[in-house]
Formats: C-alpha cells, sequence, structure tokens
C-alpha cells in the first residue's frame, strides 16, 4: 500500500513525487514508456528560471534522478484504469499488476497529433518541433513552415514570424480555420506565406537534418519547401478516456479541471498537459504536480 500512486512520468508526474516524498508520503510512479513527457522532445530548454540551458532529456534524467533519492519508486507499465475503493485507490495495468494507494494522481499527459509520414519521429528534435515558445529562438533568421491553419498554428506562426527570415504555414484546407484576429495578423506580416489546400506529403533531409517539405496542391502538382524547421501544430491528443468515471472530462478530452488539480472522486487528483488549460509549459505543468501532491497530502493527513 503507497500514499500515493502518480500515473504518468512526465515533469508533473514526477513533480507530484518529489513533493508527496518530501511531506513524510510514500510515492509509486507508474509510466508506460519514458520518463520525462514532452519535454524531451527539446533539444534545448531555455525558458527555465536559474538554468540558462540545458536539454530536455538531461532536465527529466535530472528530475528522476532527484525523486529515486527522495525514496519514490517507479515501475514500467501501461495504467488502464483506478477503482475507487473508498479511502482506497486501486490501479490497474495492461500487465496484469494492481497496486493500492490512498491517494491517486493522474497525470497522463499528452501527446502531439503527428503527420504520420516516413522519417517523421527521428526528426523531431532535428527539424521537427512543437513549441514556438520552447524552439523559436533556435531558428532566428532562417525559415520555417507550420503545419495547420486553426489557432494554435496561428499563434505559432505569428511568434515565429517575430524571429525568422520567413513563415510559410500549410494549411490543407482551403482556407484557415483559425480566428480572423489571428489570421489578420498574420496576414499584415511581410514575412509570412499562406500555402492552403496543400497535404504534406513527405520530409526532405540532408546532413544537418531537415531541409524541406513536399506538398501536394489541389491540382495533384507537387513541390517541395524548403526550410529549415517545420512547427506541427495541427492538435494535441489526451489519453484520459480510461479515468473519465473518476473525472470529468471537457468536449475535447481533457480533464475538466481547475488550478486547484481537484476531481469529482475524494482522493484523486489531476495534473500537467492533461489538465484543461490556456497554458501548457514546463513551468504550468511543475506547478500543477506540487498543487496535486500538496492537496493529496492534506487529503490523507485529513482521513
Amino acid at each position: 500500500m503507497y500514499d500515493v500512486i502518480v500515473v504518468g512520468g512526465g515533469l508533473a508526474g514526477m513533480t507530484a513525487a518529489l513533493y508527496a516524498q518530501r511531506n513524510g508520503k510514500s510515492a509509486l510512479v507508474i509510466e508506460k514508456s519514458g520518463f520525462g513527457g514532452q519535454i524531451t522532445h527539446s533539444p534545448r530548454v531555455e525558458n527555465y528560471p536559474g538554468t540558462l540551458q540545458m536539454s530536455g532529456n538531461e532536465f527529466a534524467d535530472r528530475t528522476l534522478d532527484q525523486i529515486l533519492k527522495q525514496g519514490a519508486e517507479i515501475e514500467f507499465e501501461t495504467v488502464t484504469g483506478v477503482e475507487d475503493l473508498g479511502g482506497v485507490k486501486k490501479v490497474l495495468t495492461e500487465e496484469g499488476s494492481e497496486y493500492e494507494a490512498r491517494a491517486v494522481i493522474l497525470a497522463t499527459g499528452v501527446k502531439h497529433r503527428m503527420l504520420g509520414l516516413p522519417g517523421e519521429e527521428e526528426l523531431v528534435g532535428e527539424g521537427i518541433s512543437f513549441c514556438a515558445v520552447c524552439d523559436g529562438d533556435f531558428y532566428t533568421g532562417k525559415t520555417v513552415c507550420v503545419a495547420g491553419g486553426g489557432n494554435s498554428a496561428l499563434q505559432e506562426a505569428l511568434l515565429l514570424s517575430d524571429k525568422c527570415r520567413e513563415v510559410i504555414v500549410l494549411q490543407d484546407l482551403p482556407a484557415l480555420t483559425g480566428e480572423k484576429k489571428l489570421q489578420d495578423l498574420l496576414l499584415s506580416r511581410p514575412n509570412v506565406r499562406i500555402l492552403t489546400s496543400v497535404q504534406i506529403r513527405a520530409l526532405a533531409t540532408d546532413a544537418a537534418g531537415l531541409s524541406g517539405v513536399t506538398v501536394r496542391h489541389a491540382d495533384s502538382t507537387e513541390e517541395t519547401v524548403p526550410c529549415d524547421g517545420l512547427f506541427v501544430a495541427i492538435g494535441l491528443i489526451p489519453e484520459n478516456e480510461p479515468f473519465q468515471s473518476l473525472a470529468d472530462l471537457n468536449a475535447y478530452g481533457y480533464f475538466d479541471s481547475d488550478e486547484s488539480c481537484l476531481t469529482h472522486t475524494p482522493g484523486v487528483f489531476v495534473a500537467g498537459d492533461c489538465r484543461s488549460k490556456r497554458v501548457r509549459q514546463l513551468a504550468t505543468a511543475i506547478a500543477d504536480g506540487a498543487t496535486a501532491a500538496l492537496a493529496a497530502c492534506r487529503y490523507i493527513d485529513e482521513q
């Protein structure tokens, strides 16, 4: 029996385990693939206070080492559900394991919707990015493409247009779908070019990494658009359905919880990118982890 089980080993989940351990609670973190979450896609992190520069993998490794030294335990398994037994929560895994705890923190994260192209995953961090705030500075004075035409894509393109020589927006629909205000702002930028009704068909590479994207136009002609980077902004995918009996989901599948990180189930908390929020950054994930853990500790102490 653990005091706290954390589902997910991203920065929110590991921070939750750290705060639980430092409050005298035993913690188990169950992660299905690799610790660190989305931050591991960033080759350089330069927006975390107190740290001039580090790689996402380095930060994840340091945090994992920290929680292990604090006494947290880890398991590499895929959680399929959580049973609410009142004062005890039973966590079930695909591998057939069952773990019990007095409180559970769901830090399941999100995954970026990918284009589904050959070689795409290998280029993440080597030319393909998902966050202009995180990685935009690396492309200062260079040419980048942005895949997508919704609000997120347009916001990414606007941020990049302040730094890049040229920003090329690639939209597979006949028109952009983001807010008109964002469209107008983007169209007013002289270094922004918008291509609509184009499908990204392939990724071009050279010795340095990504060198361009091949697109197919509505008339079936193809061209390769040279670029130094590609920002993919076609949506995020939360994976919260297995826990919807414990925590409400909004229309987009995110946990419908505010900064308190509470759910309608006593003893179950949520943290990180899986939660409904306007800003998904390293700092906000860590803040959620601390908030959820402290709430879980208060819940346990009051039982």
